[in-house]
């Protein structure tokens, strides 16, 4: 089970020195989007991805694929692939996930935190940098972001930073 909430960062209240923190470059598509059926690179690992429905509550299951079966699978999928760096800063207890998004989602910044529970979730105070809450979104799922086209992507992506 996945518990977590996501915001919208402004590039300009990015926190200073964001860089300097561990990263991963992931790449990421979908085979199917309802359920969710993703496979993404990270790095060099390759997962395979089973997401059920959901927002801030979701079930989550991971399989490792080898690099073959990835870019096979890779060949089949649907929409945009999603290209973002992750940069994973200490909050407390937590760990903010910080997606930098590239290429189709230049522009969009996203923050995750994952919790062990509801309630922690719910009691969660986000630091000062982050911006609104999409939580509760779809708009903001990567399996939805990855089926727009050109205009629906543009649109998305001028939301987010006003």
């Amino acid at each position: 089970m996945e518990i977590e909430r996501k915001f919208l960062i402004k590039k300009e209240n990015l926190p200073k020195g964001y860089e300097e923190y561990p990263y991963n470059e992931l790449e990421q598509a979908y085979i199917i989007t309802e359920p969710v059926l993703r496979i993404r690179k990270k790095d060099d690992e390759y997962i395979l991805t089973y997401k059920g429905p959901g927002f801030m509550t979701r079930t989550e299951e991971e399989f490792p694929l080898n690099k073959e079966a990835y870019e096979k699978l890779l060949s089949k999928s649907e929409g945009i692939i999603i290209c973002k760096t992750r940069y994973k800063i200490p909050d407390r207890d937590f760990t903010i996930e910080l997606d930098i998004f590239k290429k189709d989602l230049e522009g969009l910044i996203l923050a995750e935190v994952e919790f062990p529970d509801i309630d922690t979730a719910n009691s969660y105070v986000p630091p000062t940098w982050f911006g609104r809450e999409v939580t509760n979104e779809g708009t903001y799922h990567n399996s939805y972001l990855s089926s727009l086209n050109r205009e629906k992507l543009n649109e998305v992506l001028e939301a987010a930073q006003s």
